[in-house]
């Protein structure tokens, strides 16, 4: 099985979540580069969920983690680029469905709305749940998504 590197961003509001993430990741021995922001001063959002996204497209990371403050302006930035499939979640059923039927490679957390324990579960379902590979009807779907 191949060792994901996990992509993170986030701007101001997502920052002290994502550092909570990135010290899971190290106890968990994951790999993963840190595409910013870097402190809690106030910031844009999209700056970072497009060096996420470009790194995505790139190939230097398989799978992504996008924070800010509601999580939705990060995701929408995350989405408008073609190979990206960001998931906006906010409890662990979601993750799971985001997963399983949207085979999402970028998972988004509303860092204001989530506590460190309710990320950390929501961010197991995530990497750890595969895409349901065998089911046509998502798979047609999810072909569907892009732009021609």
């Amino acid at each position: 099985m191949e060792i994901p590197i996990i992509g993170l961003a986030s701007d101001h509001a997502g920052y002290e979540l994502k550092e909570f993430i990135q010290i899971l990741l190290n106890d968990r021995d994951m790999s993963y580069i840190n595409y910013g922001t870097y402190t809690t001063d106030s910031v844009d959002y999209p700056i970072y969920g497009h060096k996420l996204a470009k790194a995505f497209e790139k190939g230097e990371v398989s799978v992504g983690i996008g924070i800010c403050g509601s999580g939705n302006g990060i995701n929408m930035t995350l989405n408008k680029h073609q190979k990206v499939r960001s998931a906006l979640c906010w409890n662990e059923e979601i993750a799971r469905l985001a997963r399983e039927h949207n085979n999402a490679n970028v998972l988004v957390l509303p860092a204001r709305f989530l506590s460190q324990e309710e990320a950390k579960k929501i961010i197991d379902i995530f990497l750890n749940t595969p895409f349901k590979r065998g089911n046509k009807r998502h798979q047609q779907r999810i072909e569907a998504i892009p732009l021609k």
